[in-house]
């Protein structure tokens, strides 16, 4: 971590991107009071991070990017096994709660160690909340899962929103930052951008151009030799960020002027992906 400084809005989905190695698992175990700062300071629901630590622990849910729950213990006892952990004495009414919620009641005999990745995420979320936490901890809480999982647990996870719950969660999908009222982008272990999805986008200035090309790696050489665009790869397609659309014949006449075939193209809104490249790539 390096001189990070940000404020978290009370009822907010607050998001922390980044690639591997951005320090997202670090900072969250920062906030969450398990790793302390060499230096600074932090303040959580009122609280101290560095000398009150025990009280903020009673006020937040922590769920961790590894599956760290009971293998041999089924869905019920292992949000048991959280509720006592926690203190919460009458949790029974509780627990039949969150399974509805997480859609787990018809599983709750399961042992954890047999379920899917979706299911393993909605059974750490219920343990995560049964002690109704004012803030969520949710480190990378889809990756890995299969994307109607991911999809389901959004739903979920919109639902507590709505309930009040503030959510922090680091992701490396550009495609959920989208849901997320404000954005911490990070690399190396710096904040490089903080603010909401639609203002970082609007940052950037810029229309995207998108093209197929019958020599994908052949254009985007073209482009970044002969021309001042920022281009991005992207599997089968190419994303060029130009000023307007008196660009595109400029493209087009680079491409037919090299004998390379426009196969598709489109005109599109810059997305947080074509930023957090282009931020990377400026630095």
């Amino acid at each position: 971590m390096n001189d990070i400084s940000f404020n978290i809005a009370g009822k907010e989905v607050f998001g922390i991107v980044g690639p591997d190695g951005a320090g997202k698992t670090t900072l969250i175990r920062m906030l969450c009071g398990l790793i302390k700062p060499d230096s600074g300071t932090a303040n959580l629901l009122g609280f101290d991070l560095i000398n009150q630590t025990g009280k903020i622990k009673d006020e937040i849910g922590y769920l961790s990017q590894k599956f760290s729950l009971y293998a041999d213990l089924t869905i019920d006892e292992n949000i048991e096994f959280f509720a006592e952990l926690h203190g919460v004495k009458n949790f029974k009414e509780r627990r039949n709660e969150l399974l509805e919620f997480t859609r787990l009641t018809k599983f709750r005999k399961f042992l954890a160690g047999k379920l899917s990745g979706g299911m393993k995420q909605k059974l750490a979320l219920a343990c995560t909340l049964i002690h109704k936490p004012k803030i969520i901890f949710l480190d990378e809480p889809t990756t890995g899962v299969d994307p109607v999982s991911r999809r389901d647990f959004w739903k979920i996870l919109s639902e507590l929103h709505n309930e009040g719950v503030t959510i922090v969660i680091s992701t490396p999908y550009m495609d959920e930052a989208e849901r997320f009222n404000t954005i911490a982008m990070m690399n190396n272990g710096k904040l490089i951008m903080n603010n909401s999805p639609a203002a970082i986008k609007a940052g950037m200035k810029k229309v995207i151009l998108e093209i197929v090309t019958t020599a994908l790696r052949e254009t985007y050489k073209l482009i970044a030799d002969k021309t001042d665009f920022e281009s991005q790869l992207f599997g089968d397609r190419i994303d060029i960020a130009i000023n307007d659309t008196d660009d595109v014949p400029v493209i087009e006449k680079l491409l037919a002027e090299n004998t390379i075939e426009l196969k598709d193209k489109r005109l599109k809104p810059v997305s947080l992906e074509n930023v957090f490249i282009h931020v990377l790539k400026e630095q």
